[in-house]
């Protein structure tokens, strides 16, 4: 055997396509894009806010819940409610009514950007339809206004590009609320990461598995039901083949590998399956209800869909995202390194061949939790518990953190290269599908600056954590 070639020649590999060698097909780069960082926006701390005065664009269903769980934070006040149907408005104002008294706005598509507008609000929460949150995080920014969105960042890689420039144009935040390391078991996870339980990273996994399909009451089309009722989120998933929801699987594992910030996505790969329970569903829904009938036929995503990404150092992340097959909710799964691996999904963690005993992953689970966990519960217990049926309703770690860090004057843990760079996968993964799994380059949104970032997501709680929960009413 005189070189590596022979040996794979004889060993019947060559003919096989095993040898790679310079003349590899680079990854496609079908959304090219020239920037000059204006500004970083990450570390950036803008000036300490006592109150932070927020206006709400969106309070349907999960909108509303947002309001009351955002009202229950110390040093927040409600400045304006908006939503284009009146009854929404009318509705979460009165559940707040006494501890904040924000102003309506509602019955126009255009209204919002009268809170926008507003010189007396430091906050804009979005819960819109998807397409809206790119037009008015930029304009809210552009108003001088930070931002906190729900997910996704933009739909397409031109609008990330678009929220990232604004951003660092007028220097003020875009957050993003998705999943994260900020409690729970990401938490613990991301502690052991940086404690070296794990030793070197090479692999993560996340999902976003949420049956809206198979259960029969989805497709009663009452006020609280707004997955059927006003279907905009049904209507995401024609025409549109891909990771259309990455975020929340996506986010807990490009903090463990600090992305943005150490490391980056290089490339990505993506296949859907066909669909084979969407398109039936609704022929079936459709006669006991007419309102569906323009639905039979149409072209609905793949039921699977699977996204696997290669990082700047070698490592590797998997996405899976399905809505619609019966299967057990999963979000952030597990993450692989030299010396062990956590299942997050499963509860489980192991460090060889064998899995710990319920016992000593337990033990691991408190051992670990970092301050920014134990804090929040604190502040938790100290108000008798968290309201809210629905989880949605309930202040979260990542909420009462981020009202801290605005508080405080303190850099955010999830910045705007974060939020672009989770909702990018969505549009680069229907382009890889649509080209039978091209392999397709990941922009970097930080213009080179994840070189040399600091490490984002202060677990140790070092600064800040000086913000309390206030007692719901009633």
């Amino acid at each position: 055997m005189k070189n590596r070639r022979e040996f794979l020649k004889i060993a019947g590999l060559a003919g096989a396509g095993m040898v790679v060698g310079q003349g590899q097909a680079q990854p496609a780069d079908p959304f090219p894009y020239v920037h000059k960082q204006q500004f970083n926006m990450h570390g950036y701390a803008a000036p300490k806010l006592d109150r932070v005065r927020m206006g709400f664009i969106g309070v349907g269903s999960r909108g509303s819940g947002t309001v009351r769980r955002m009202a229950n934070i110390e040093g927040v006040e409600i400045k304006a409610v908006c939503d284009l149907i009146p009854g929404n408005v009318k509705k979460v104002i009165e559940d707040i009514k006494g501890a904040h008294n924000p102003d309506a706005y509602s019955g126009s598509e255009d209204i919002w950007k009268e809170v926008c507008d507003r010189d007396d609000i430091d906050l804009i929460y979005i819960a819109t339809p998807w397409d809206l949150h790119a037009p008015i995080s930029i304009r809210s920014m552009e108003r001088d206004k930070h931002v906190y969105t729900e997910l996704p960042l933009a739909t397409t890689v031109e609008e990330c590009w678009q929220v990232v420039e604004t951003s660092e144009r007028t220097r003020k935040h875009c957050f993003m609320g998705s999943g994260s390391c900020h409690d729970g078991m990401s938490a613990v996870a991301l502690n052991m990461v940086r404690q070296g339980f794990f030793g070197d990273l090479i692999h993560g996994e996340g999902n976003y598995v949420h049956d809206r399909v198979s259960d029969p009451s989805r497709w009663e089309r009452d006020e609280d039901n707004w997955y059927s009722y006003r279907p905009w989120r049904l209507k995401e998933n024609v025409g549109r083949n891909g990771n259309l929801y990455p975020q929340h699987g996506l986010g807990p594992v490009a903090q463990m590998m600090d992305l943005n910030y150490g490391d980056k996505m290089d490339y990505l790969v993506s296949v859907s399956s066909a669909d084979f329970t969407m398109g039936p569903t609704l022929k079936e829904v459709a006669k006991k209800d007419s309102y569906f009938e323009p639905f039979v036929g149409l072209p609905f995503r793949g039921n699977i869909n699977t996204t696997i990404i290669r990082t700047h150092l070698g490592r590797t992340i998997m996405l899976q995202h399905d809505i619609s097959t019966p299967r057990p909710g999963s979000r952030f799964q597990l993450i692989s390194g030299t010396k062990g691996i956590f299942d997050a999904r499963a509860r489980q963690a192991a460090l060889s061949e064998e899995w710990l005993s319920d016992e000593e992953f337990k033990s691991l689970l408190e051992k670990f939790k970092p301050q920014i966990s134990k804090t929040f519960e604190e502040k938790v217990k100290a108000v008798g518990g968290i309201s809210g049926s629905r989880s949605y309703e309930r202040v979260t770690a990542m909420d009462w953190r981020l009202i801290d860090c605005l508080r405080n004057g303190l850099p955010l843990e999830m910045d705007v290269y974060d939020g672009a760079l989770w909702s990018v996968v969505t549009p680069l993964s229907e382009w890889s599908v649509a080209h039978q799994g091209g392999t397709v380059r990941v922009p970097d949104f930080t213009a080179g600056a994840w070189k040399t970032n600091k490490r984002g997501m202060d677990i140790s709680l070092e600064q800040g954590g000086t913000t309390n929960l206030v007692r719901p009413k009633g």
